[in-house]
């Protein structure tokens, strides 16, 4: 092997050129390759190029605050974003709201699957992930704005069953985050949360005829990196870039955390407990629907709460936490951390997970509970001058075996409290989420019922049921006026249950519910 170029960012940057296709790693505000896009974000204010580059990736990329994907949010400097989740960047929301670019937000597996594709040179990513959602061309297509008129998603039956066809395209440049490289260019991540999509976007980029640039924190001699821990061969590589020591944080914001990695283990029996708040009132809810030995996925938000009443009960090693970035049981981490898990027992590539996750091996998730339509439709992806992204929502939520949907039954100002036993509403949310009919249909209830999928809505007051004729009250919480506290609160009439039942005192008190007996 040739050994590879040793390069500033400053140069990394010159590598770029106008009308470009760039793709970048990073999950949320892990392992993105920061110094390469802080450089590439320089060059372009101060000469104006690149330009109207097509911006490309799956996770969402920054924290809201200039990194990650931001630094490629001034107009001009792209012409089209086709992304997976867009929250962590809201400068690029911006422009895609404001009809200045191309916007397309697609499912997140569905574009770590992009990449193994473009890199085999295959027709497209064929799949029923997006069925009946806002990324069906019958819905949209992806599509994010009036500006975007390219189909980027088809329609097509295949033995009789509809498929959606993801068209791949070549990318032109990739910018990828390792941890130590050697000589040759043979880069490792075992410093970072786990591989992500680092082999797949490197392939799909040198296939492509494309550039990969790599930043690591450390270049080590040629030929003594541990192969088995080589995710970026150097013969895919073609220039490596030494990042800073706040450029190579494992996470933006965080130092190094060897128990992310698989390093070493920590303890964490002594979780603190959590305030009874509406949060974890739905979260003990929603943890009775663990079945046992589950394999769970949680999403970020109300959800996270539920590995806290878990560790709370002592049902933690009832049930496997996975996390769509990777990882294989071991506990979440939430924030700035989002995508990583201390004491893993496996971590995964990125699209690997997605395969497991898209075939149906999840049985059950719990997802944040948003804008919800009488037919079981959801939104948690455009809400008006807000543009979040699916992320990987439609991939999970399609495809687990059941689905629990978890949030504040209003939004915007509630407050609760829980006296013996039972539900006060101290002030009620300003905004309603139970709507007429949702902005984006993020998940399809009519999928769901299609293809028989269990689907609950878990609320603080209320536990709502899909149902062939559609979102039905099952549940009310002890204290709560169905009338006045639940449907005045609602756009729409829901179906009432027969046998209406209450929800389970043991939620809405301080002790223990008792879930490892349960």
């Amino acid at each position: 092997m040739k050994k590879v170029r040793v390069i500033s960012a400053e140069e990394a940057a010159l590598m770029v050129n106008d009308g470009d296709t760039i793709s970048t790693g990073g999950f949320v505000s892990c392992a993105c390759p920061e110094a390469l896009s802080i450089a590439l974000e320089k060059r372009f204010l101060e000469t104006g190029h690149p330009r109207d580059l097509t911006l490309f990736f799956a996770a969402g990329q920054g924290h809201r605050d200039g990194t990650g994907g931001d630094h490629y949010g001034h107009e001009g400097m792209v012409k089209r974003v086709v992304g997976g989740h867009w929250d962590r960047a809201p400068r690029l929301g911006d422009l895609a709201l404001a009809n200045k670019i191309e916007a397309y937000n697609l499912p997140q597996g569905v574009i770590t699957h992009m990449y193994r594709d473009i890199a085999a040179h295959n027709i497209g990513t064929i799949t029923h992930v997006g069925l009946y959602t806002f990324a069906d061309p019958r819905n949209g297509g992806g599509k994010l704005n009036d500006y975007t008129k390219e189909d980027l998603v088809k329609l097509i039956e295949i033995e009789g069953e509809e498929r959606l066809l993801y068209k791949g395209f070549p990318i032109n440049v990739c910018f990828l985050r390792g941890s130590y490289a050697d000589e040759y260019g043979n880069c490792t991540v075992h410093r970072e949360i786990g591989p992500l999509d680092v082999t797949a976007q490197a392939q799909a980029t040198k296939n492509s005829g494309g550039k990969v640039i790599v930043q690591v924190e450390k270049i080590v001699q040629g030929g003594s990196l541990d192969p088995k821990l080589v995710k970026i061969p150097g013969i895919y590589v073609d220039a490596i870039v030494m990042g800073s020591a706040e450029d190579n944080m494992q996470c933006l914001g965080t130092p190094y955390d060897g128990a992310l990695t698989g390093e070493y283990r920590i303890p964490v029996d002594a979780i603190p407990p959590i305030p009874l708040d509406a949060k974890k009132i739905l979260a003990r809810r929603a943890a009775m629907e663990l079945p046992q030995d589950a394999i769970v996925n949680l999403g970020t938000g109300a959800p996270e709460k539920i590995a806290n009443v878990a560790a709370e009960e002592g049902i933690s090693d009832k049930l496997t936490l996975t996390v769509e970035a990777g990882s294989i049981a071991g506990v979440p981490y939430g924030g700035t951390q989002f995508g990583a898990a201390a004491n893993s027992m496996a971590i995964l590539d990125h699209n690997v997970q997605f395969d497991f996750y898209q075939g149906g091996g999840l049985d059950v998730a719990f997802l944040g509970l948003a804008e919800t339509a009488p037919n079981g439709d959801l939104n948690v992806s455009k809400f008006g001058t807000r543009l979040a992204g699916a992320g990987g929502f439609i991939d999970i939520t399609q495809n687990a075996k059941k689905v629990v949907y978890c949030g504040t039954f209003t939004a915007k100002g509630l407050k609760t409290e829980c006296r013996d036993g039972k539900l006060v509403i101290t002030q009620e949310g300003a905004k309603k989420k139970f709507v007429n009919q949702v902005e984006h249909i993020t998940f399809s209830g009519v999928y769901a019922n299609k293809v028989h999928q269990p689907v609950l809505y878990v609320t603080e007051r209320a536990v709502f049921e899909l149902r062939p004729e559609g979102v039905t009250l099952i549940e009310i919480a002890p204290g709560i006026d169905l009338q006045t506290q639940v449907l005045d609160q609602m756009e729409f009439m829901p179906k009432i249950a027969e046998d209406l039942k209450l929800m389970d005192e043991r939620i809405f008190r301080d002790e223990l519910m008792g879930l490892a007996n349960d």
